[in-house]
Protein backbone atom coordinates (compact mmCIF):
# COMPACT_ATOMS: atom_id res chain seq x y z
CA UNK A 1 0.00 0.00 0.00
CA UNK A 2 1.21 3.10 -0.87
CA UNK A 3 0.85 5.82 1.74
CA UNK A 4 0.26 9.59 1.32
CA UNK A 5 2.28 11.94 2.22
CA UNK A 6 0.11 14.50 4.03
CA UNK A 7 -1.22 17.59 2.70
CA UNK A 8 -1.27 20.79 4.62
CA UNK A 9 -3.40 23.53 2.88
CA UNK A 10 -2.78 27.42 3.58
CA UNK A 11 -2.12 30.64 2.65
CA UNK A 12 1.34 31.02 4.29
CA UNK A 13 4.19 30.73 1.35
CA UNK A 14 7.03 28.91 2.87
CA UNK A 15 10.23 31.64 3.42
CA UNK A 16 12.81 29.40 1.44
CA UNK A 17 10.28 28.99 -1.68
CA UNK A 18 12.58 30.15 -4.64
CA UNK A 19 12.59 33.67 -4.91
CA UNK A 20 15.58 34.41 -6.62
CA UNK A 21 14.90 36.12 -9.53
CA UNK A 22 14.44 39.89 -9.65
CA UNK A 23 11.56 41.69 -11.04
CA UNK A 24 12.90 42.12 -14.56
CA UNK A 25 11.97 46.23 -14.99
CA UNK A 26 13.41 46.59 -12.08
CA UNK A 27 16.29 44.47 -12.61
CA UNK A 28 20.12 46.46 -12.62
CA UNK A 29 21.21 44.79 -15.50
CA UNK A 30 18.01 45.75 -17.75
CA UNK A 31 18.20 49.39 -17.10
CA UNK A 32 20.69 50.49 -19.82
CA UNK A 33 18.53 48.67 -23.15
CA UNK A 34 15.21 49.99 -21.10
CA UNK A 35 16.80 54.04 -21.23
CA UNK A 36 17.74 53.44 -25.07
CA UNK A 37 13.82 52.09 -25.88
CA UNK A 38 12.73 55.16 -23.70
CA UNK A 39 14.61 57.37 -26.01
CA UNK A 40 13.99 55.64 -29.04
CA UNK A 41 10.04 55.76 -28.21
CA UNK A 42 10.44 59.63 -27.40
CA UNK A 43 11.74 59.96 -30.59
CA UNK A 44 9.31 58.15 -32.76
CA UNK A 45 6.43 59.76 -30.97
CA UNK A 46 7.90 63.43 -31.28
CA UNK A 47 8.61 62.66 -34.68
CA UNK A 48 5.28 61.40 -35.91
CA UNK A 49 3.40 63.86 -33.43
CA UNK A 50 5.25 66.74 -34.60
CA UNK A 51 5.54 66.30 -38.83
CA UNK A 52 2.00 64.59 -38.93
CA UNK A 53 -0.39 65.53 -35.76
CA UNK A 54 0.33 68.96 -35.06
CA UNK A 55 0.06 70.27 -38.39
CA UNK A 56 -3.30 68.37 -39.08
CA UNK A 57 -4.17 70.25 -35.52
CA UNK A 58 -2.96 73.46 -36.86
CA UNK A 59 -4.36 73.59 -39.92
CA UNK A 60 -8.01 72.47 -38.20
CA UNK A 61 -7.06 75.21 -35.87
CA UNK A 62 -6.58 77.86 -38.68
CA UNK A 63 -9.27 76.81 -40.71
CA UNK A 64 -11.37 78.00 -37.73
CA UNK A 65 -9.81 80.89 -37.15
CA UNK A 66 -10.11 81.76 -40.84
CA UNK A 67 -14.05 80.87 -40.38
CA UNK A 68 -14.50 82.96 -36.97
CA UNK A 69 -13.07 85.90 -39.18
CA UNK A 70 -15.36 85.31 -41.95
CA UNK A 71 -18.23 84.81 -39.91
CA UNK A 72 -17.68 87.91 -38.08
CA UNK A 73 -17.10 89.66 -41.32
CA UNK A 74 -20.47 88.78 -42.59
CA UNK A 75 -22.15 89.65 -39.34
CA UNK A 76 -20.55 93.00 -39.46
CA UNK A 77 -21.48 93.69 -43.68
CA UNK A 78 -25.31 92.54 -41.72
CA UNK A 79 -24.94 94.44 -39.46
CA UNK A 80 -24.20 97.22 -41.82
CA UNK A 81 -26.74 96.55 -44.27
CA UNK A 82 -29.19 96.65 -41.16
CA UNK A 83 -28.26 99.44 -40.00
CA UNK A 84 -28.69 100.94 -43.58
CA UNK A 85 -31.91 99.43 -43.96
CA UNK A 86 -32.75 100.76 -40.83
CA UNK A 87 -31.83 104.00 -41.39
CA UNK A 88 -34.04 104.23 -44.91
CA UNK A 89 -36.89 103.05 -43.40
CA UNK A 90 -37.01 105.72 -40.91
CA UNK A 91 -36.24 108.31 -43.62
CA UNK A 92 -39.22 106.71 -45.66
CA UNK A 93 -41.55 106.70 -42.24
CA UNK A 94 -40.41 110.58 -41.87
CA UNK A 95 -40.95 111.41 -45.25
CA UNK A 96 -44.14 110.00 -44.91
CA UNK A 97 -45.04 111.50 -41.70
CA UNK A 98 -44.48 114.77 -43.50
CA UNK A 99 -46.40 114.05 -46.31
CA UNK A 100 -49.33 112.82 -44.48
CA UNK A 101 -49.33 116.04 -42.33
CA UNK A 102 -48.88 118.08 -45.46
CA UNK A 103 -51.96 116.17 -46.91
CA UNK A 104 -53.23 116.83 -43.75
CA UNK A 105 -53.12 120.14 -43.23
CA UNK A 106 -54.06 121.34 -47.69
CA UNK A 107 -57.02 119.24 -46.75
CA UNK A 108 -57.88 121.09 -43.40
CA UNK A 109 -57.27 123.98 -45.12
CA UNK A 110 -59.52 123.64 -47.92
CA UNK A 111 -62.19 122.29 -45.76
CA UNK A 112 -62.02 125.42 -43.35
CA UNK A 113 -61.90 127.60 -46.92
CA UNK A 114 -65.44 126.03 -47.65
CA UNK A 115 -66.85 126.46 -44.08
CA UNK A 116 -65.95 130.00 -44.42
CA UNK A 117 -66.94 130.17 -47.92
CA UNK A 118 -70.39 127.96 -46.88
CA UNK A 119 -70.86 130.71 -43.63
CA UNK A 120 -70.51 133.95 -45.62
CA UNK A 121 -73.26 132.43 -48.16
CA UNK A 122 -75.78 131.54 -44.84
CA UNK A 123 -74.78 135.00 -43.36
CA UNK A 124 -75.78 137.00 -46.36
CA UNK A 125 -78.91 134.58 -46.64
CA UNK A 126 -80.01 135.75 -43.57
CA UNK A 127 -78.77 139.49 -43.69
CA UNK A 128 -80.93 139.53 -46.86
CA UNK A 129 -83.46 137.85 -44.50
CA UNK A 130 -83.20 139.83 -41.84
CA UNK A 131 -83.58 143.07 -43.78
CA UNK A 132 -86.79 142.04 -45.49
CA UNK A 133 -87.89 140.84 -42.10
CA UNK A 134 -87.28 144.07 -40.78
CA UNK A 135 -88.68 146.17 -43.83
CA UNK A 136 -92.20 143.86 -43.21
CA UNK A 137 -91.80 144.70 -39.50
CA UNK A 138 -91.79 148.35 -40.64
CA UNK A 139 -94.27 148.16 -42.89
CA UNK A 140 -96.73 146.49 -40.44
CA UNK A 141 -95.66 148.93 -37.45
CA UNK A 142 -96.77 151.95 -40.38
CA UNK A 143 -100.12 150.58 -41.21
CA UNK A 144 -100.08 149.60 -37.40
CA UNK A 145 -99.59 153.15 -36.90
CA UNK A 146 -101.69 154.64 -39.46
CA UNK A 147 -104.55 152.60 -38.07
CA UNK A 148 -103.84 153.94 -34.57
CA UNK A 149 -104.66 157.34 -35.79
CA UNK A 150 -108.55 155.99 -37.44
CA UNK A 151 -109.16 153.36 -34.63
CA UNK A 152 -108.17 156.29 -31.98
CA UNK A 153 -110.88 158.58 -33.68
CA UNK A 154 -113.59 155.84 -33.81
CA UNK A 155 -112.89 155.27 -29.90
CA UNK A 156 -112.55 158.95 -29.30
CA UNK A 157 -116.25 159.27 -30.84
CA UNK A 158 -117.49 156.23 -29.23
CA UNK A 159 -116.69 157.80 -25.70
CA UNK A 160 -118.01 161.00 -26.42
CA UNK A 161 -121.50 159.09 -27.66
CA UNK A 162 -121.21 157.16 -24.48
CA UNK A 163 -120.60 159.59 -22.32
CA UNK A 164 -122.86 162.88 -23.44
CA UNK A 165 -125.33 160.50 -25.52
CA UNK A 166 -124.73 162.86 -28.85
CA UNK A 167 -122.62 162.45 -31.84
CA UNK A 168 -119.03 163.73 -32.71
CA UNK A 169 -118.52 163.91 -36.18
CA UNK A 170 -115.46 162.52 -37.57
CA UNK A 171 -112.87 165.39 -38.56
CA UNK A 172 -113.54 166.79 -34.92
CA UNK A 173 -112.32 163.64 -33.51
CA UNK A 174 -109.30 163.31 -35.87
CA UNK A 175 -108.27 166.41 -34.87
CA UNK A 176 -108.58 165.79 -31.07
CA UNK A 177 -106.59 162.69 -31.55
CA UNK A 178 -104.14 164.87 -33.50
CA UNK A 179 -103.66 167.06 -30.55
CA UNK A 180 -102.83 165.16 -28.08
CA UNK A 181 -100.24 163.57 -29.77
CA UNK A 182 -101.63 159.48 -29.59
CA UNK A 183 -100.30 159.33 -33.46
CA UNK A 184 -96.61 159.28 -32.09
Amino acid sequence: MIMAEPVTAGTEVPHDAGHTKVFPPLDPANVSPQLIWLALTFVVLYVLLSRVVLPRIGEVIEERKDRIKRDLAAAERLKAETEKALASYEKALADARANASGIARQTRDSLNAEVDKERTAVEDQLARKLADAEASIAATKAKALGSVKDIAGDTVMAIVSALTGGSLPKDEADRAVSASGANK
